[in-house]
């Protein structure tokens, strides 16, 4: 697990994407010669609309070839929890930043590997949102504590007998999307765009760009139509 990012670049970066939208991004790619890179698949959405930034840390999953026994209610708590603590572990807590972003590999399986409580949990943390090719669970819940999900599915299932974890901060591919440990991602209620870190600073010139000269045209628009600003103008 090597991954360098001093908290300088971390600062340019998040400062640099601050605001923009997927489509500011996805020009700023256009313009730097890098047409459709990043963009991941559009099944991946948002819980509720809403738009962010991070820095990307990588987490993968697998599905398990492991077949639950048949056991009693009692017996299987015992086996439901070695299954957290052994098999589908989820170490990379102790590792989220402010302003990083939790990207997951999951194989595209509809399995609930987030839930209200941990989405939460790192959120507190200071992690900006999620973003997973599985499932998350609890959405209602998600929703009213109001953490940024992205994911491919709405799950209803635990993960014992159905995912392990495989490893972390390691290059993943998510919504067809390469993604590697601190990669820039941005997403709104368009969906998901991943810059790799080595042009994020080119991708995002040219995106501001975009972003203020669209604001400004609005700006004129909103005036005209007699609407007050928002914060999408800023």
């Amino acid at each position: 697990m090597e991954f360098e990012m001093s908290a300088e670049e971390r600062r340019q970066l998040l400062e640099a994407y601050r605001n923009l939208r997927v489509t500011d991004v996805c020009d700023g790619m256009d313009w730097t010669m890098h047409f459709d890179l990043g963009l991941v698949d559009s099944a991946i959405r948002p819980l509720w609309r809403t738009r962010v930034c991070g820095i990307a840390k990588t987490v993968r999953y697998v599905p398990t070839r492991t077949r639950i026994p048949t056991m009693t209610p009692e017996e299987y708590d015992a086996y439901s929890s070695n299954w957290y603590a052994t098999i589908c572990t989820y170490p990379f807590g102790d590792l989220i930043e402010p302003g990083d972003l939790l990207v997951f590999d999951c194989g595209g399986l509809d399995v609930g590997l987030l839930g209200s409580n941990n989405t939460l949990a790192y959120k507190n943390k200071g992690a900006v949102a999620m973003v997973t090719d599985g499932g998350v669970r609890d959405t209602d819940e998600v929703i009213l504590e109001k953490v940024p999900v992205w994911s491919r599915h709405i799950s209803r299932t635990m993960v014992q007998g159905r995912l392990e974890f495989a490893d972390m901060m390691k290059p993943i591919t998510c919504g067809g999307v390469p993604v590697h440990p601190g990669d820039m991602v941005v997403a709104d209620g368009d969906g998901v765009i991943v810059v790799p870190r080595k042009i994020a600073m080119d991708v995002a010139k040219w995106a501001r760009r975009e972003h203020d000269n669209d604001n400004q045209a609005r700006r004129s628009l909103y005036e005209q139509a007699g609407l007050p600003e928002d914060e999408t103008l800023d």
